[in-house]
C-alpha cells in the first residue's frame, strides 16, 4: 500500500494533548480527518508491526513518563447531521466533535437526553467507550448506533446500543473488546421538546438560587437551565476545564464509584459508624439489587482531604475524586498517590477502588 495521505510526526509530545499535562512523547503521531486516513494509519502501523493507540480529547488518560513506543492516532473527524423521526431527533456525530459543544447544540435545539452531561471534556468518540455519565444520565440511554473501525479485520462496522454491552462506566469497547475498535461516529436519539432530567440535589440548588436571584418563577426548569446548572456544579468541583487553574489539570474522576452488595454496604456502615451516601445501581431484571457509593466519600472517610498532596501530585482542592498535576508532576507520582488512596480505602472498608483513566505506555 502506498501511504500518501497522512502527515506523520515523530517524537510528538503527548503531555500538551492531555488534560493532566503529563507524559512523554509518542514515537509517531498522526491526525486522521476522515475514515480513509483511519484505515491508512492502521495499515501503516500493521505493516511496521508497531503498537497503535487512539487518542481522543485526552481527558481520561494518564500517559507514562516514557511516552508511547508506537503510533498515536488522533481521529479529528468533524460533522453533525440531524434527522427528525417522529418525536425524536437523531444526531449522527463524527468522533472528533467536541462533546460539550455537541451537548449545547442539542440543548439549543430543544432536544432532551444529554443535558446533564454538559461540561464534560473530551470528544464524542470517547463517550460510548466509557459509557460517559453524570447527574442522572448516561450516554447509553440515548445512543442508537456506534460506527467503528475494527483494528483486527481492518474494516468499518456498526453496533446497535444493545450490541455495545453498556453497563456502569463500561462497554464492549473498554472490556471484552478493549483496544479492538476505533469509534468514528456515534448516533444519538434524543427527544424533541422533552423534559430535562433533574435528579441531583446540587443541580436543583443551583437552579433554585439562579431563579431566586433573577426573580424567575417556579415553572419547570428548561434544558438550558439544567445544562447551565450542571456546568456550575462541575466548576465548583474543579471538573470544568478552565485554563490556568491547577484543579483543572486532572483526568476528571480518577476512581469509579463502587457498586456494592447489601453485605458490602453493611460492612461500610460498620467501618464508618455512619451510613454513606448511596444511590441505586441499575442491575437488570432478575439480578441482585446493588448500590452505588460515592468514591469521594470513601476517600474522605479514609483520611484524605481536599488539597492533600504527595510530591507534585495532589487531590483537587475542590473534589476528592480528582487527582491533579500541581506543576511538573510525573505519571509515577500520580500512580503513587492513587495507590496510597486505594490501599487506605481498602484497609478501612474492604472495598477496592477501581481506576477510571486509561493508562498509556505502561507495561
Amino acid at each position: 500500500m502506498v501511504f500518501s495521505i497522512m502527515q506523520i510526526e515523530e517524537n510528538k509530545p503527548l503531555a500538551p494533548l492531555t488534560t493532566l499535562g503529563i507524559g512523554g512523547p509518542a514515537r509517531w503521531y498522526v491526525r486522521a480527518t476522515d475514515e480513509a486516513e483511519i484505515l491508512e494509519a492502521a495499515d501503516w502501523a500493521q505493516q511496521r508491526g508497531v503498537p497503535l493507540f487512539v487518542l481522543g480529547g485526552g481527558s481520561n488518560l494518564l500517559v507514562s513518563d516514557s511516552g508511547f513506543p508506537g503510533l498515536v492516532l488522533n481521529p479529528v473527524l468533524k460533522g453533525i447531521q440531524a434527522v427528525d423521526d417522529r418525536q425524536a431527533r437523531i444526531y449522527e456525530v463524527a468522533a472528533g466533535e467536541d462533546w460539550d459543544q455537541f451537548v449545547q447544540c442539542t440543548v439549543d435545539d430543544g432536544c432532551a437526553g444529554v443535558e446533564c452531561l454538559a461540561g464534560i471534556p473530551g470528544t464524542v468518540g470517547g463517550t460510548p467507550v466509557q459509557n460517559v455519565g453524570a447527574y442522572g444520565q448516561e450516554v447509553s440511554s440515548s445512543i442508537e448506533r456506534v460506527r467503528a473501525f475494527d483494528l483486527k479485520t481492518h474494516s468499518f462496522v456498526e453496533f446497535t446500543a444493545e450490541e455495545c454491552s453498556f453497563a456502569y462506566r463500561r462497554s464492549r469497547f473498554n472490556s471484552t473488546d478493549r483496544d479492538r475498535y476505533l469509534v468514528s461516529r456515534v448516533d444519538y436519539r434524543l427527544t424533541r421538546g422533552g423534559e430535562p432530567t433533574l435528579r441531583y440535589p446540587d443541580v436543583k440548588r443551583v437552579i433554585a438560587a439562579s431563579r431566586a436571584g433573577g426573580g424567575i418563577g417556579n415553572g419547570a426548569p428548561t434544558l438550558a437551565e439544567v445544562a447551565a446548572a450542571v456546568r456550575v456544579v462541575r466548576n465548583s468541583k474543579g471538573m470544568l476545564l478552565v485554563e490556568g487553574e491547577l484543579d483543572c489539570q486532572s483526568a476528571g474522576s480518577f476512581f469509579k464509584n463502587p457498586v456494592v452488595s447489601a453485605e458490602q454496604l453493611d460492612q461500610i456502615r460498620a467501618a464508618s459508624s455512619q451510613s454513606p451516601p448511596q444511590f441505586p445501581a441499575e442491575t437488570g431484571v432478575g439480578k441482585t439489587a446493588l448500590t452505588k457509593v460515592p468514591a469521594a466519600w470513601l476517600i474522605e472517610q479514609a483520611g484524605f482531604e481536599k488539597g492533600y498532596r504527595l510530591g507534585a501530585a495532589g487531590i483537587s482542592s475542590r473534589h476528592t475524586l480528582a487527582l491533579v498535576n500541581l506543576g511538573g508532576a510525573t505519571a509515577q507520582e500520580i500512580l503513587d498517590l492513587a495507590a496510597v488512596i486505594t490501599e487506605a480505602v481498602e484497609a478501612r472498608f474492604g472495598i477496592r477502588l477501581e481506576r477510571e483513566p486509561v493508562l498509556v505506555g505502561f507495561d
